[in-house]
């Protein structure tokens, strides 16, 4: 599936900004399954922009650099991008945790997307006793690491009501756990820290995701949102597996990949400081138009 994506920030200040420097992490990845065709980011009015390292995780890193006094500041972020990535399916030789476990465990890989790199806590995904033993009922040890991946995705989704209101982009996962409810970061993080808790290396994936209209309903332009997943390593064999605990569904084509961290601290997409006084506003809009089928 191709598609045309448009991701549109604008911050609204209630007096003007001097001084802000901010990190984008708003272009895809290169990552298996997905194919960048073309790339634009437009920052209005204006500001410095210079390519900056990814401190950690998988992501291509913008850094601006505003110097001039502003009301507002929009950022958009456009590009066309292929993704072809089947649906994995459980096979009878898949790896079992365990040896998922042995196997991460014994990597000598240092790279970015080394399975040592998402074995422990990390900042805004810390161990949790409760998470580790109600994710633990799916996760055991003898059991195919796909299988009980996706096992443990649909339990989430079936589990957890989905609720923009119980949540912050700060709450802890231990707080949408015994809520039983938050949005997508939530989610991911929950089942994040029940697979680490497991020995098993979890990644937090950022991006897109195709959403369909009802049935006879056109589709609304911008009304799509950024999305949240997860990505276990499933051995040497298999690689990175990603599964979607709100939806309870494999990372396929609809899924576009953006960035890979430990957590969102990784792979915020619009993050820094910015020097000024009073309020600020911030609205966001994003367009998945797939360009492969009919309007």
């Amino acid at each position: 599936m191709r598609y045309a994506i448009r991701h549109l920030t604008r911050f609204d200040y209630a007096e003007p900004v001097g001084f802000a420097r901010c990190n984008l992490r708003l272009k895809p990845i290169h990552w298996s399954g997905q194919e960048l065709h073309d790339y634009s980011l437009t920052i209005l009015p204006g500001g410095d922009t210079a390519p900056a390292r990814a401190e950690a995780g998988l992501a291509n890193v913008v850094r601006l650099v505003v110097t001039e006094a502003v009301r507002s500041l929009t950022i958009e972020s456009s590009c066309t991008i292929t993704v072809d990535r089947p649906v994995p399916m459980p096979r009878s030789d898949d790896p079992t945790l365990a040896q998922v476990a042995a196997e991460a465990r014994a990597s000598r890989d240092a790279g970015p997307a080394s399975p040592a790199s998402y074995l422990f806590p990390s900042p805004l995904i810390p161990l949790d006793r409760d998470i580790a033993a109600w994710c633990a009922q799916e996760l055991d040890p003898g059991r195919g690491a796909l299988e009980a991946a996706i096992a443990l995705a649909c339990r989430i989704q079936n589990e957890f009501a989905f609720d923009p209101t119980a949540t912050l982009v700060d709450t802890p996962p231990r707080e949408a756990f015994l809520k039983r409810g938050g949005v997508c970061q939530d989610f991911a993080q929950i089942m994040i820290s029940g697979l680490r808790a497991a020995g098993l290396p979890a990644a937090y994936a950022s991006g897109y995701l195709r959403t369909l209209p009802p049935p006879g309903q056109p589709r609304l332009v911008g009304a799509d949102a950024t999305h949240a997943w997860v990505l276990l390593w499933c051995g040497h064999a298999r690689g990175w597996v990603g599964v979607d605990p709100t939806n309870g569904i494999w990372m396929a084509s609809d899924h576009v990949i953006i960035a890979i961290g430990r957590d969102y601290t990784d792979i915020a997409p619009i993050d820094g400081i910015v020097l000024g006084s009073g309020a600020q506003d911030m609205t966001v809009s994003v367009d998945v138009e797939p360009l492969d089928q009919p309007a």
